[in-house]
């Protein structure tokens, strides 16, 4: 018997590239420490010793692990020179000292609502927060969508990004490229936002879902 080339994924086998509950460090609480960390963190990334980044650098081995320890304060030119040898921008050596954080809370209802391709067709888009500039260089809007007339009219949308969709009332059949999903309550549905998706028939409604697209930050 001829194997599928597809395999189901286990989750409790599935490896992540983070750990989502990780622990980080506290915030070094001066500048020295701070900037010392990050050099630390930088080196230890590229897999390389003091020794090497001190061949890289021209600087000794001793200034460096005063550096790294948060003993003396560097000059512009040794952070730029630190800057080029680790491949980071000189801005990445302060983001440990005044790191911004930044969090956006709407109340149940109030969610902003948006115009969007099936508005007129019975499709309600409202955005539940958005943070335009952030220190992971992914923007993500989260919407909650509802379907709540009969239409034949269902918009095709294609942009760049991951989606994910998660199915809160109802029941929809979803397509995804060449493919459709009958979702109900407590589905989901990952996938690449470059290929064509929408609604594709609306089984039970109202139907309600959350749709959280992530994508690339313009910098």
């Amino acid at each position: 018997m001829a194997k599928s080339g597809k395999q189901a994924v286990n989750p409790e086998k599935a490896l992540l590239a983070q750990d989502p509950h990780a622990v980080r460090e506290p915030r070094a609480n001066n500048l020295e420490m701070a900037i010392g960390h990050e050099v630390r963190t930088y080196r230890k990334k590229l897999g390389i010793t003091v020794a090497d980044l001190a061949q890289a650098t021209g600087m000794s081995i001793g200034m460096l692990s005063k550096i790294e320890n948060g003993n003396i304060s560097p000059s512009l030119t040794t952070l730029q020179a630190l800057s080029k040898a680790l491949g980071v921008p000189l801005t990445a050596f302060f983001r440990g000292f005044e790191e911004p954080n930044s969090a956006s809370f709407v109340k149940a209802g109030e969610g902003v609502n948006l115009e969007r391709r099936g508005t007129r067709a019975g499709h309600h888009y409202s955005l539940l927060g958005h943070i335009e500039n952030n220190t992971s260089g992914v923007i993500v809007e989260p919407y909650l969508i509802t379907l709540n007339a009969s239409s034949d009219i269902f918009p095709t949308f294609q942009h760049e990004g991951m989606e994910f969709l998660y199915m809160l009332k109802g029941e929809v059949v979803y397509r995804h490229g060449d493919r459709l999903y009958r979702m109900e309550a407590g589905d989901s549905l990952f996938f690449d936002a470059v290929a064509p998706h929408g609604p594709e028939e609306l089984v039970k409604l109202p139907a309600r879902y959350l749709s959280i697209i992530s994508y690339p930050q313009q910098r």
